[in-house]
């Protein structure tokens, strides 16, 4: 019997709730997870589980030893961790969640070169924008756009992420540029259903003036790409990360509004279960993402790059 093996499969059963989702999250079949755990048991000659055609509880002897069994797997992790230096080392499944615009804008470019460092870990990749269940999914690490994280998970911060609010040229010149917040409730506006504050939009500038706008959203959705499509067409007016659409912006196929007024940031996280059990793979996995974003992301550069947004704003004067 591999007891480190066993151990793993016994704390993945426990997390899931049962022997049939601890199977597909370690891809082999419900026959196998039931051997493995039966043979921890015989070894240790103690049952560990209460079954039922329901669902699976520990006995005292497993609430007493699962938690050994979380200690014992986060000292072998954390030794592997210290003798692969080598990066090429790291193998198995990285199970990953993001939200689908950001995966597929910036996953789509990040994940290249790190597939490169660690050929052998193999990436399997959930994007969704709904918030997914770490232990039911079996997920190691879930990429969050928030301003808080659970406080049940452990966190770490990836990036600052700020909002833009623009619209498309063709926009501008038919309803205006706006040049105060408060005229954003009679514009077009293209909102976000999942946006915390929902349809109240928010804006400071320098000197401490904040601002509350109720708008009437044109559409809502829950998809930052299709909103951004919709304001590329000239439906309305967004208020994106900017990191969504840094790229139209350089274009000038979308235009800033409001410069001097921000909206509140967000901040991308990696989150996952425990500090104990922080796998080699997704410590490389966050790592990477923090070395590869930097403290100046990439997607705000556009602000230094040529664009056709003061010639917009010159024509709306």
């Amino acid at each position: 019997m591999d007891f480190v093996h066993s151990l793993r499969t016994l704390v993945r059963v426990v997390d899931a709730g049962s022997f049939i989702r601890a199977a597909e999250q370690l891809d082999t079949s419900n026959a196998a997870v039931t051997r493995q755990v039966a043979a921890l048991e015989k070894h240790l000659g103690a049952r560990l589980l209460h079954r039922t055609t329901r669902k699976i509880s520990l006995t005292s002897s497993g609430e007493a030893f699962i938690e050994k069994a979380r200690q014992i797997l986060d000292h072998v992790a954390e030794a592997e961790s210290l003798a692969s230096d080598g990066r090429a080392e790291l193998s198995g499944v990285l199970r990953l969640s993001a939200p689908l615009t950001f995966g597929v804008a910036h996953l789509s470019r990040l994940l290249p070169a790190f597939r490169n460092r660690y050929p052998k870990l193999r990436l399997d990749i959930d994007l969704s924008d709904r918030t997914v269940d770490l232990v039911v999914e079996g997920i190691d690490v879930a990429l969050r756009i928030t301003r808080e994280p659970s406080p049940h998970l452990v966190a770490r911060q990836i990036a600052r992420l700020g909002f833009t609010l623009c619209a498309a040229p063709m926009y501008v010149k038919k309803r205006g540029m706006p040049k105060h917040p408060s005229e954003l409730s009679r514009h077009e506006t293209l909102a976000y259903s999942y946006l915390a504050a929902g349809d109240f939009w928010q804006f400071s500038r320098e000197g401490g003036a904040s601002v509350t706008v109720q708008i009437q959203p044109a559409v809502h959705a829950t998809n930052g790409q299709l909103l951004r499509e919709l304001a590329l067409s000239g439906g309305g007016i967004i208020m994106e990360p900017t990191m969504h659409v840094a790229s139209d912006l350089m274009r000038g196929t979308l235009v800033p509004l409001l410069p001097e007024w921000q909206a509140p940031g967000l901040t991308l996280y990696a989150v996952y279960l425990s500090q104990r059990q922080l796998a080699p793979k997704v410590r490389a996995f966050i790592d990477y993402l923090i070395d590869a974003i930097g403290p100046n992301p990439y997607w705000e550069k556009w602000k230094n790059a040529p664009s056709r947004a003061r010639k917009v704003r010159a024509r709306s004067a």
